[in-house]
């Protein structure tokens, strides 16, 4: 199949998503195959809802926004014209899924499936039901893809190269099962947010955004905030609660509670807003409803400190000349050609022996 007709199958799947991006589903009428997928995959994403509580509709309607205006043939084009991916790629592609937020594996399928190769997935028991669906029009758009791709439940078998993503024990198990193939496994990490006190308001709100959405389980959540000694809190805190409303989530009220009792039976000093707790900690991954915080002393002291634990994290957030650093906000909404880990998924594809 030809790069260009690969390219247009995900953008018409782009089309499909573009109907569930926002609060009330709108079936369009240019849309492909629309009679028989529109109301399927409404059912879907309810099953999905049901089948695991994080995924709120909220949540499931701002991955299908972002994966939307990702698959716009633009991007596509400039995302794929920096390889060569007009030569034929069939090799066996298995990838492991994470689960911890709604379609969170969906570069890796698409990465995989743009550049020629063939896919191998085992899906988390948390996001089973999204992506398969996904597939499912794809193909309808594009026959081409029948055979193509394989979603499993048992050992995976007969692949050339590897994806896994994980927890950091996990990880050690991926490195046991798959470390003679060609592979990527990704561990654990968390995103920083590096501030000064001298941010806008819309600024913090903005971060906000990076710490809240997807309720903080995402590795591109921002779980810990690096701070100057004389940092004043107040600022920060009416900029969070733009997401006030999220202490009435059942589940992350629970996490909320329990973390609070915890910490005040272990007199721990805690800053609390009745709906986030802040937590001075060395640590970079809190738990739901906490995010850390750390003194510095000068940014160069914090630099060199990020730099020492690079392998630990995601995304920096700041507006401070840090290296690497994104806007506030922008956590949540990479780029095709931003990598996780900084690992460029593509090349890895590209570049395996035959």
């Amino acid at each position: 199949m030809q790069l260009n007709k690969r390219i247009q199958a995900f953008v018409k799947l782009g089309h499909f998503m573009s109907q569930f991006s926002n609060e009330n589903y709108i079936k369009k009428e240019n849309i492909p195959f629309n009679e028989i997928f529109f109301e399927a995959m409404t059912e879907a994403i309810q099953l999905s809802k049901s089948y695991n509580g994080w995924f709120t509709e909220n949540n499931i309607q701002f991955a299908f926004k972002n994966w939307k205006d990702a698959l716009k043939e633009e991007n596509l084009l400039k995302w794929t014209s920096k390889y060569n991916l007009e030569k034929a790629h069939h090799h066996h592609i298995a990838i492991v899924l994470a689960g911890n937020i709604p379609l969170v594996g969906f570069h890796d399928f698409l990465s995989v499936l743009i550049s020629g190769n063939r896919l191998i997935a085992k899906l988390s028991s948390n996001d089973k039901l999204l992506l398969p669906y996904l597939t499912k029009y794809l193909i309808a758009v594009e026959p081409e893809f029948l055979g193509k791709i394989e979603f499993t439940e048992e050992r995976l078998e007969k692949f050339d190269a590897v994806i896994a993503t994980g927890s950091n024990n996990t990880a050690r198990y991926f490195e046991y099962y798959f470390g003679k193939y060609p592979n990527i496994i990704r561990k654990n990490r968390n995103s920083i947010a590096v501030l000064s006190g001298k941010e806008t308001g819309e600024e913090l709100k903005s971060l906000s955004n990076d710490i809240f959405r997807y309720f903080g389980l995402g590795c591109r959540n921002v779980s810990k905030i690096f701070i100057p000694k004389d940092y004043n809190f107040d600022a920060f805190f009416n900029a969070m609660f733009k997401w006030k409303e999220v202490i009435n989530d059942n589940k992350y009220i629970n996490n909320y509670d329990y973390n609070k009792a915890v910490y005040l039976m272990s007199n721990v000093n805690l800053l609390d807003n009745e709906f986030l707790l802040l937590k001075e900690d060395i640590n970079f991954s809190s738990p739901i409803s906490v995010t850390f915080y750390e003194y510095y002393d000068t940014l160069e002291s914090v630099s060199e400190k990020l730099i020492t634990e690079k392998d630990n994290i995601q995304c920096i957030v700041s507006n401070l000349g840090i290296k690497n650093e994104i806007k506030f906000g922008e956590t949540q909404n990479p780029n095709l050609w931003e990598y996780a880990d900084g690992i460029d998924t593509m090349d890895f594809l590209i570049k395996l022996p035959n």
